[in-house]
């Protein structure tokens, strides 16, 4: 993901230089701003862009004014991006309890391709916080398209396979895709649409969106004002009162009620939004509260069972005695974690120890193919220990060696078996997969079922793509914790104090939820985890049978006392409790798929995927190619027939299929951790017999062509001061004088 990103990067980079072909008279010159240093932070993409692909940049040119540059030899590999310019720009958002959803919907023009020439468009779209791709629709001049989850049961012989570049994450939260030969000139119109979490700090929820638009992509011109338009709806799920924060647009309240908040902006503006949208809220309450939502299945629900959401939100400011905290960190020294990760752990783990409380007790074990032992019982935090801590961790963090993830579990979990009056738990952080993981999650899961009513809570963060992540949620699901994901290195730190924080912040603990009167019940997660002051809680399942008009949710607060709250019942309209839950359900079941190996689950999973437009692990992202001819033609009856009844799609003889890269994240790589290959970076591919004849054949003249005969030489010259010119010239002229003597001396020699 890091090599994307950089290649990302670098060819926005050289799109802009390559921009400056684009000519607008007396206008401007699409160029970037300067200095470009400045820039180099703003290279990824802050907000929805669209980039023409150019792989020849001879035909960069303005489309209705051409400028007859030079002619320009040579190709661009990679391709550059050169970023479109955008002609309107709205966004809807709906919060709904802990999930925003998202749609930005804009129209983007093809300026910088001659009008007779075509090139691929490239789609980037930066989520926020733990963003997941819903669908992207494109209507083009004569083509639409439009993206989809399918299942390996319903996927085509006949699908096109795309390239890696057509469609993937180059990060984490930056999803892009590629549309194929668009006509220089012309209009696309996009409409993306993502989920993301919501942001929970003292109280306060909060939705940060990236929507920072470069000064750049503002057509050239006239200052003609242009159309803004941002919706925000908030739904907390309960008749709590919702209290305005910050925002950092100009929003009015159109609609208030209780629990809902609704906000409109609309304006003529001469340049688009120049800040991220951000707006922070608070779900008053001076104690535990939250609410129950109904939902009846779909249409196209197989699963005919009804549907609830049980969500909780701590009080706004907590004023019940904190639970006394028993901390054990497990962290993975083996020879993969060397360098960054390693580093960045070590500096999160000494911030973590420095925030504990002297009632406290900790401790540290560190591990590849041994354990190592701060110390073999809990310490208490005092000034001294923490400093001894800190230096035993700077001497023993040295990474080297395998990785065995089950002995220094084992050893946790008996330094915390005499824990009494608090919440002990155990930080487990690695980046590999081991082959016996299946045989960890059982015993840690036997261990735990034997121990007393506060049992050790098990929280993991996985670092990288080569671990299990599904084996770290299925841990944390056994141990009743929270699991967390460091796709991107320099994230490692954040997460490991997001996850300490929630950890050591626990204000109501082993939750009981009274569902006893429902049949053929089914709860996500089935081991309910603890309420966290630093988050909200989300429960989920399906029944059948009547719910109460009131849901009886029990547990321990901080002075081990029991602590019984009542959740109203309620109705809820339309499809967003599925939608909320949806994800939540999706990584619960596919973490229970991979443990138990049962299809029928994976099947489970696909279903909820296809039907929610989410990615997985069992299903795969295809992009639907539509003539626009074709489908406008079609009768006004056909028309509605397909808006009444969902079920009903366009003929697939008139759509192309494309198969786009899996975005699933897989079930760990052992052969890496065996390896100790470090976390970012890629695996090699192995090269196909005719790839490497290829490359071997082209290895001298291609190397020499792609210095000597694109805009790299150019630019190399323009740079050259006049002595050096003077000296090259003169060089080439006398290899020049060289080749005609010899050329002569070879001539008269077959004349004699």
């Amino acid at each position: 993901m890091l090599t994307q990103a950089s290649e990302l990067e670098r060819a926005v980079e050289e799109g802009l230089r390559l921009s400056k072909r684009v000519y607008f008279g007396q206008d401007r010159a699409v160029a970037p701003p300067k200095p470009m240093a400045a820039m180099k932070k703003t290279l990824m993409p802050p907000a929805p862009m669209v980039y023409a692909v150019i792989g020849d940049p001879g035909i960069v040119d303005n489309p209705d004014m051409p400028s007859y540059q030079p002619h320009v030899h040579g190709r661009c590999d990679p391709p550059a991006l050169i970023p479109l310019q955008m002609n309107s720009v709205s966004m809807e958002v709906e919060c709904f309890l802990d999930t925003a959803f998202v749609t930005v919907s804009g129209t983007w023009r093809v300026h910088c391709v001659m009008g007779s020439k075509r090139c691929d468009c490239r789609i980037a779209i930066p989520m926020g916080n733990q963003g997941s791709i819903l669908g992207v629709e494109v209507e083009g001049p004569t083509k639409s398209y439009d993206t989809k989850q399918t299942s390996d049961n319903e996927r085509s012989v006949t699908e096109k396979i795309a390239k890696p570049e057509d469609g993937s994450f180059v990060t984490p939260n930056i999803f892009t895709l590629t549309i194929p030969q668009i006509d220089g000139g012309s209009n696309i119109s996009i409409k993306a649409k993502w989920s993301q979490e919501l942001l929970y700090h003292d109280g306060q929820l909060t939705v940060s969106i990236p929507y920072t638009f470069p000064e750049y992509i503002t057509p050239a011109g006239l200052k003609m004002a242009k159309k803004e338009k941002i919706q925000l709806h908030v739904n907390a799920g309960s008749q709590t009162e919702v209290l305005c924060k910050t925002n950092s647009h100009p929003l009015k309240e159109v609609r208030r009620e209780a629990g809902k908040l609704s906000f409109s902006y609309e304006s003529d503006v001469l340049s688009f939004s120049t800040n991220d949208f951000v707006f922070t809220y608070n779900v008053l309450s001076s104690d535990i509260h939250g609410g129950v939502l109904l939902q009846s299945p779909g249409l196209l629900d197989s699963d005919r069972r009804e549907m609830f959401c049980c969500f909780i939100y701590p009080a706004d400011q907590p004023s019940r005695k904190m639970f006394k905290n028993e901390v054990v960190f497990v962290v993975d020294i083996s020879g993969s974690m060397r360098g960054t990760p390693l580093e960045s752990t070590k500096n999160a783990l000494i911030s973590a120890l420095a925030k504990l409380e002297p009632q406290d007790l900790f401790g540290v074990i560190a591990f590849n193919g041994e354990i190592y032992f701060f110390s073999s019982s809990l310490e208490p935090v005092t000034t001294e220990t923490i400093k001894n801590v800190t230096d035993w961790i700077d001497m023993n963090f040295v990474a080297g060696g395998g990785t065995d993830i089950l002995s220094p579990l084992n050893q946790a979990l008996d330094m915390l078996s005499g824990s009494q009056n608090s919440v002990p738990s155990i930080i487990l952080i690695t980046d590999g997969s081991v082959p016996n993981e299946k045989d960890i999650c059982d015993v840690v899961k036997t261990q735990l079922a034997n121990k007393k009513e506060m049992c050790p809570r098990v929280h993991t963060i996985g670092i990288g793509a080569y671990c299990n992540h599904y084996f770290l949620q299925m841990l944390a699901l056994v141990g009743r914790g929270h699991y967390s994901a460091a796709f991107d290195l320099d994230s490692i730190g954040e997460q490991l104090e997001e996850l300490f924080v929630r950890d050591t912040s626990i204000v109501l603990a082993n939750i009981v939820c009274d569902f006893d009167d429902l049949d053929d019940l089914e709860v996500y997660p089935s081991q309910v985890p603890d309420l966290s002051s630093q988050i909200p809680l989300i429960i989920s399942g399906r029944y059948r049978g009547i719910f109460p008009e009131k849901l009886k949710v029990r547990g321990l607060v901080g002075d081990m006392s029991n602590y019984c709250v009542d959740l109203k019942v309620q109705e809820s309209k339309g499809d967003l409790v599925n939608k909320v839950v949806a994800k939540q359900q999706i990584d619960i079941l596919t973490a229970q798929a991979w443990f138990s190996g049962n299809k029928d689950l994976e099947g489970k999973v696909a279903k909820i995927s296809v039907q929610n437009g989410l990615i997985s692990e069992f299903t795969s992202m295809v992009l639907l190619e539509s003539e626009k001819e074709i489908l406008d033609s079609k009768s006004t009856s056909e028309k509605a027939s397909r808006k009444t009844d969902p079920r009903k799609v366009d003929d697939p003889k008139l759509q192309n299929t494309t198969l786009l890269q899996h975005f699933g994240i897989g079930f760990g790589n052992i052969s890496a951790t065996v390896d100790n290959v470090p976390p970012g970076i890629e695996e090699p591919k192995a090269l196909e017999t005719a790839d490497i004849l290829v490359k071997a054949a082209s290895n001298c003249c291609g190397k020499l062509c792609s210095h000597c005969c694109c805009m790299c030489c150019i630019r190399v010259c323009s740079k050259m001061n006049d002595q050096c010119a003077i000296a090259m010239t003169q060089l080439c002229g006398a290899l020049a004088c060289l080749g005609c003597f010899a050329c002569c001396e070879a001539c008269a020699g077959n004349d004699a």
